[in-house]
């Protein structure tokens, strides 16, 4: 059994401190002594003045005043948020990864833990925003409890912080963590009227388009009411393309001749012990997205002791999308065939003239005659709307005592109307080489491929999904005060959370008419050459030349899948916290306990029909947060708690899905009886803080993780053992073999551990001054013994690390910043991480290969009011490289270009 060494980590984490520590002496601080004894710094009047140190500034002391482990990233105004997206601005903090999309960032892993496991809040409320990836590979129509942050603009956004140990007073539910998103309000400004605008246009290498992007916001406030509207809209293109093969499968010649191989290499072929990449694809995802944002907040001072403040927030992300696919498979698994027959003409099997296979009995290099291919045409349309409103209020009800109150709303609904595929078949010469490197293929065609006269139509699939999220929060929090040092918290809560969704098919429509010659398949009246690969040029079709030919629309069929998952939570707790003096040492933090209870309804389609399953659960987590600072600079903060994370969505939901590729069965189902994931955790911080905003430390956390979900697979079984109905496609019968079955389960426990080093500081030996830098590293251990009970006492597991874990995660921002213009460059390295795992028969897991990616930013203070600004996103044009396998099998590489923007924003 494959265990891990902890020395290494720890020997990475003593060498990074020890070189931050060294690099911090020669700035020659020394400990800064604050301007009353107490240290506190009072964050109420604080004003933020111009770029990137002003912000770091004001984070430095929220958190040097923090009770818990947290960090922060501030914006004084629109449009000085110091990245494009909101996942952007949060992978400069310590712990925090992100996945991209088409360049940018899409998703947040907090400490080696994948994003279904850092809980959002917006305005106070939690709230899920789901949109998806374009790509199947990347999780397409994925349901789960992850916040897709590219929905909203950065620029809506004045504040966001990052919990990451856990209090009573607290949700639970967010494993990993919790990120809190602060929209603007008119008490945030002065009194009177404040407005800002700002405009930029931009352009990305891959797409050649503009890419215009607008802000504005106006404040009103008259002193004891004040109204706040902002809004924020872009729109850009957007282009992946790469190389895919999806899937090495284990084949013979399956009547393909080999007769021109030697004899050792017939036999291999014929063992059926050679894995062969299952398509040679060249790719191009294409995207033309549209994304709005509006906040509104109304503030109402009603007395000295009671303030209300409603807050709205509006959002809409669409998206037009378009994939597009050379690949050598067509109606075979691979390239290997034994001939078909097309418009009664007899098409002979594929010639083999040439193999190269590696130790792992890969096929890296083959030289096939009469391959069988496919194009691959697929157009969607998504739209995600969200909507929240929040009523909070403020009520000091005595000297001693005050009360919080919250009521909202939430709803996110994400539809794909629109997800069609069109496949054309033909057959060609071909020669598909991976011997050049690991993360490409290479292939050469034998034929044109842009002919549309060596093509003919095979089939149509068409499919629909719609997906809804609502969330409805009550709370309620007293804080009563004992004396100066101490104080009672405790509260209640009710949130009610539903998630509703269907799904609508149709499978190889005009297949057989196709075949048959029923539909002339010369598909020449309606298509068109595809130039934008950068490797080679195919026939695709065009939509509504095709539909207007062929004189068909649109046929989806009956509901396929259709799930609703609903959890009712009551929630109280109780915390004591406390802020007092033991000689010159401060001590402040919170201790208690936080109860709750889940109701959990599943509903879908089982074999007897609709069927519904209900579950409840409940604990009592308790929670201890200790800050012990020794001087004003030198802070040692300690934290344990327990909490949970609930399943995600899809594998709560009971209803199942089949689907069918060359005459091969997938099926998937949820499992509404999993239990939630529960964890012990320990954080250990030390904090020193020096000069302006200075500061260096280092942590260490731990997470004793139990019921680990993970995915059960069965392969060859009988359909009927699934539990499913027979009706979910044509001609399935109970003895239909299943090629593979997959459902969720709850696994063994495992720990988690790692170390953060965080340094930033401005870098005054040098000559010049103005410059700083922002550094932060990550490193993570953890394995997970993938088996269930059953199959842990038949000695059957497998062990890897857990999936979205990087073990090590590195951030750094280097700046300069004078009172007229400043700049900055920012690098984020993660290294490789497990995506989905095990995943089945091809493979034991799925994963993506390390990445770093390179931004730039900057700007020039023309006037008081007036900022000119400049972005740069990918500077590199960094590959995303995914693999199939613990092997590392080629599975996806793609680039998506350097976006560049500039514009201005003017503060009225």
């Amino acid at each position: 059994m494959k265990t891990f060494a902890k020395r290494p980590l720890l020997n990475k984490a003593l060498g990074a401190i020890s070189a931050l520590y060294l690099f911090s002496c020669p700035v020659g601080y020394s400990q800064s002594e604050s301007d009353d004894d107490s240290g506190i710094f009072e964050l109420e009047g604080f004003v933020v003045t111009g770029g990137i140190r002003n912000s770091l500034e004001i984070a430095r002391e929220m958190k040097r005043n923090s009770s818990g482990i947290q960090d922060s990233i501030v914006a004084e105004d629109i449009a000085k948020f110091p990245d494009l997206n909101l996942a952007e601005s949060l992978q400069r903090l310590p712990g925090v990864a992100i996945n991209r999309e088409a360049g940018e960032g899409r998703r947040v892993s907090l400490r080696g833990l994948g994003p279904d496991f850092t809980r959002v809040q917006l305005n106070g409320m939690e709230v899920l925003g789901n949109v998806d990836s374009p790509m199947d590979s990347r999780g397409q129509r994925t349901r789960d409890r992850a916040f897709d942050f590219n929905i909203f603009a950065s620029e809506l956004f004045n504040r966001l912080d990052l919990y990451k140990s856990f209090s009573a007073d607290q949700d639970e539910g967010g494993l990993a963590g919790v990120v809190g998103l602060y929209t603007a309000r008119p008490f945030d400004y002065g009194q009177g009227t404040t407005a800002s605008i700002s405009t930029q246009l931009g352009t990305n290498t891959a797409t050649d388009d503009l890419q215009p992007r607008v802000a504005a916001q106006f404040s009103q406030n008259w002193g004891d009411f004040g109204a706040l509207v902002s809004i924020a809209h872009s729109s850009r293109d957007t282009q992946e393309q790469g190389y895919n093969t999806y899937r090495w499968r284990l084949k013979n010649a399956s009547g393909a001749d080999i007769s021109n191989l030697s004899q050792a290499d017939q036999d291999a072929v014929n063992s059926g012990d050679l894995r062969w990449a299952r398509g040679n694809r060249l790719s191009v995802w294409e995207s033309h997205q549209d994304r709005l944002g509006i906040t509104s907040a109304f503030q109402w001072r009603a007395s000295e002791k009671l303030t209300l403040t409603l807050d709205v927030l509006l959002g809409e992300f669409e998206g037009d999308r378009e994939e597009i696919h050379l690949a050598t498979r067509g109606s075979s698994s691979t390239v290997l065939h034994g001939g078909t027959t097309v418009d009664g003409v007899s098409i002979p099997g594929s010639v083999v003239n040439e193999i190269q296979y590696n130790s792992e009995n890969e096929v890296i290099y083959a030289d096939i005659g009469g391959a069988n291919f496919a194009s691959e045409t697929r157009r969607q349309t998504t739209k995600n709307d969200f909507f929240q409103t929040v009523l909070s209020a403020d009520f000091q009800a005595s000297d001693k005592l005050s009360i919080e109150a919250l009521i909202g709303t939430e709803s996110s609904e994400y539809d794909v109307p629109i997800s069609d595929k069109f496949y054309l078949e033909g057959f060609g010469d071909v020669i598909t080489d991976y011997t050049s490197g690991g993360d490409y293929g290479r292939n050469i065609f034998g034929w044109d491929t842009a002919d549309a006269s060596n093509w003919n139509a095979h089939e149509i699939d068409m499919y629909s999904s719609f997906q809804k999220s609502e969330i409805d929060n009550i709370k309620i929090d007293a804080t009563y005060e004992i004396n100066r040092e101490a104080s009672i918290k405790a509260g209640t809560s009710f949130r009610t959370f539903s998630n509703f969704g269907q799904e609508n098919r149709t499978n190889n429509f005009l297949r057989s008419d196709f075949q048959s010659g029923a539909v002339d398949d010369n598909p020449a009246g309606y298509t068109r050459v595809f130039d934008s690969h950068d490797d080679q040029d195919w026939t695709i079709v065009d939509w509504d030349a095709a539909f207007s030919q062929l004189g068909i629309s649109r046929v989806i069929g009956p509901d396929s899948s259709v799930f609703r998952v609903e959890e009712d939570t009551w929630a109280s707790y109780i915390q004591y916290d406390w802020d007092s003096y033991v000689g010159e040492t401060r001590l402040r933090g919170s201790v208690g306990l936080r109860h709750f209870e889940s109701d959990l309804t599943s509903s879908g389609v089982a074999n007897v029909g609709p069927i519904t399953a209900t579950d409840k659960y409940s604990d009592i987590l308790p929670t201890l947060n200790l800050a012990v600072s020794f001087t004003p600079d030198l802070t040692l903060r300690l934290a344990a708690s327990e909490n949970i994370n609930r399943p995600s969505l899809g594998a709560l939901a009971i209803n199942g899905s089949i689907s069918e590729n060359d005459g091969e069965y997938t099926v998937r189902t949820g499992n509404p009886a999993l239990e939630p994931y529960e964890s012990t955790n320990f954080d250990l911080s030390l904090e020193r803080y020096f000069g302006e905003i200075g500061y260096i430390g280092v942590g260490y956390f731990y997470k004793d993780i139990s019921g680990f979900i993970g995915t059960e697979t069965a392969t060859n079984i009988p359909f009927g053992t699934t539990g499913l109905p027979l009706g979910l496609l044509p001609g399935l019968t109970e003895d239909t073999i299943v090629a593979e079955f997959r459902r969720p389960v709850n696994y063994q426990e495992t720990d988690l551990s790692g170390f953060e080093i965080t340094f930033q500081t401005d870098l005054e030996f040098l000559p010049v001054e103005g410059f700083g830098v922002v550094a932060n590293m990550t490193f993570v251990d953890s394995d997970l013994q993938y088996a269930t009970p059953d199959q842990l006492a038949d000695g059957q597991s497998i062990i890897l690390p857990m999936n979205g874990l990087s073990d090590t995660v590195l951030n750094t921002t280097l700046y300069y910043e004078n009172e007229k213009w400043g700049a900055r460059v920012s690098a984020n390295y993660r290294s490789d991480y497990i995506s989905d795992g095990p995943t089945g028969s091809d493979e034991d897991s799925r994963g993506f290969e390390s990445t770093t990616y390179v931004d730039f930013s900057a700007f020039y203070q023309i006037s008081d009011n007036l900022k000119w600004t400049l972005d740069a996103v990918n500077l590199t044009d960094e590959k995303e490289v995914q693999y199939s396998d613990s092997s590392r099998r080629l599975y996806n590489t793609t680039t998506s270009g350097t976006t560049v923007f500039s514009g201005i924003s003017y503060k009225f």
